[in-house]
């Protein structure tokens, strides 16, 4: 039986775009959906009209039916019924504490104490928030909000939950706890999930069902494996799982593999792979950046974020920084861009050096995109053209994707002919296709002599990208190498390629690595 019913919903913004046209689909009770699509293409929309009090204003038709009720729901039900956790860890936190924001939603409600404190204890206890249960929600990790984001949401007890791009601001690892997390709350409760997500390597084998959504009209709707095969010649292939990847680009017959486990299975049956080539690191030469010796805490009484951080980057090097959430590469690219002051240390550029952030409204601050881009130069239209941004002109930046954001902020940025790039997630939001653009575009400004850092949780990006990778850890970076060597020591901080085929190859870290071995042996 359907929880939900979507019949032929349509949906324009006042501005008169277009977001969703005739947009038909069911959710079946205790189902795990995957909402796919790139970047503009109405997914973020339609979740939002799926949830009330949050629903965009606009023209809608159509009809939307939960659990027998047709819309508008109460904003009662709404609000228990249908629980919603965004891509911004800290933007949907409204409390002080940790158990106020468990126990918000249920005070809103008008329940009891004794029932709030009873499933507020339950759900802390499920979620393992014993050790943290009272601290302040702005010292925790991003990983750890995002799972107070989910329990305070589940500790209304909806029927469906919506995620919007949850993973997007994670570490790998926390990512894939919070995912761990979603697949076990779907298979031991019964909670029906739609979640959107462009990082599909480990959302996908969690799903049993793939909804594709292209240009605001559902394209595909089907099971995972038989959604790998639709997409195998779509642009968004390159967001499907490294094992498919890998076994689509060795023409592999059979059953498409979806896990990393499948994938080793399928590279067992393929021979033996050739060598790699040697890889040696590069020797930054002309220096624009220089950090030697960085010590930074915001507070004169607090503990040091930074903890004698040294590093160079050298003109026309692409430099990737991991690091799990909170460990301070956000901070070290503040105090590299001279918005923040170390207390010891010292730090010198060369040139003109620009800060994307990780939201990247804070750069906003006209009505139409036209006027931001108009505002930094006078040959703002033949950038506008090469990153592909002539149909946002008229928008608010605001009314625009996450993933046209970024690209509509790094736009920006390059207007002003920076010689020293400095990019926090710059990835966030956009989809596989805009992220391949993206690699293309950095390289090209690489070898036109631009210096890019930039602190990422993707892992492939920065395979792909990067000349040189680094470890930011306890304050320090601990280790940095090529991505080749960078990558293939890893266990966690590594792409699936690499895990899947460490066994047979060393330092193939990308899906087209992995598939020159086989190809050239």
């Amino acid at each position: 039986m359907a929880l939900l019913q979507v019949k032929g919903l349509s949906f324009a913004y006042p501005d008169g775009h277009r977001a969703l046209t005739d947009v038909s689909l069911t959710l079946p009770r205790g189902s795990f959906t995957l909402l796919c699509g790139a970047s503009g293409s109405g997914k973020s929309t339609l979740l939002r009209l799926l949830k009330t009090p949050i629903a965009p204003t606009g023209q809608m038709d159509g009809e939307l039916v939960f659990d027998g009720a047709s819309y508008p729901l109460p904003e009662r039900e709404s609000a228990a019924q249908i629980g919603f956790v965004g891509q911004d860890p800290d933007a949907q936190l409204v409390t002080d504490r940790v158990w106020q924001e468990l126990a918000f939603g249920l005070e809103n409600l008008g329940l009891g104490c004794a029932t709030i404190r009873r499933r507020v204890g339950e759900m802390a206890s499920y979620f393992g928030m014993e050790s943290w249960y009272h601290r302040e929600t702005d010292t925790l990790s991003g990983g750890q909000k995002q799972l107070l984001n989910l329990a305070a949401v589940l500790v209304t007890r909806p029927k469906l939950l919506l995620l919007d791009e949850p993973t997007a601001q994670l570490d790998p690892i926390a990512a894939t706890e919070f995912l761990s997390t979603l697949q076990r709350l779907n298979r031991d409760m019964g909670i029906t999930v739609l979640m959107t997500e462009h990082r599909l390597e480990e959302a996908l084998p969690s799903a049993d069902g793939v909804i594709v959504l292209e240009d605001g009209k559902v394209a595909y709707t089907g099971e995972p494996r038989a959604a790998c095969a639709f997409l195998r010649a779509h642009p968004l292939s390159g967001a499907l799982p490294a094992a498919a990847r890998i076994w689509s680009g060795l023409d592999g017959g059979g059953e498409c593999p979806l896990t990393v486990q499948e994938g080793q299975c399928f590279l067992a049956s393929c021979g033996e792979p050739a060598s790699p080539p040697a890889d040696t690191a590069p020797t930054p030469a002309d220096i624009v950046l220089r950090c030697k010796d960085a010590w930074f805490r915001y507070e004169k009484k607090d503990a040091d974020i930074l903890r004698g951080v040294s590093l160079i980057l050298g003109k026309g090097e692409v430099y990737s920084l991991l690091g799990g959430n909170g460990a301070g590469k956000t901070t070290l690219l503040s105090c590299l861009a001279k918005m923040e002051r170390i207390y010891k240390g010292n730090i010198k550029t060369a040139g003109r050096a620009v800060f994307l952030p990780q939201d990247p409204r804070i750069l906003f601050a006209c009505e139409t995109v036209r006027e931001e881009l108009a505002e930094m130069a006078e040959d703002w239209q033949a950038v506008a053209e090469s990153e592909g941004l002539a149909h946002l002109l008229d928008r608010h930046p605001y009314d625009i994707s996450g993933g046209e954001r970024q690209r509509v902020a790094l736009a920006k940025l390059l207007l002003t002919k920076p010689d020293i790039l400095l990019l926090d997630e710059p990835t966030k939001g956009l989809d596989s296709a805009c992220k391949q653009t993206l690699i293309v575009r950095l390289r090209e400004l690489a070898a036109a002599g631009v210096a890019i850092l930039t602190a990422t949780h993707d892992v492939e990006f920065a395979a792909e990208v990067s000349d040189r990778s680094g470890l930011l850890f306890d304050g320090e970076i601990i280790s940095e190498d090529t991505p080749r060597r960078f990558f293939g020591d890893n266990c966690f901080y590594t792409t699936a390629a690499c895990r899947m085929s460490r066994e047979f190859v060393k330092n193939t870290v990308t899906c087209a690595q992995v598939v020159d071995a086989w190809t050239e042996r």
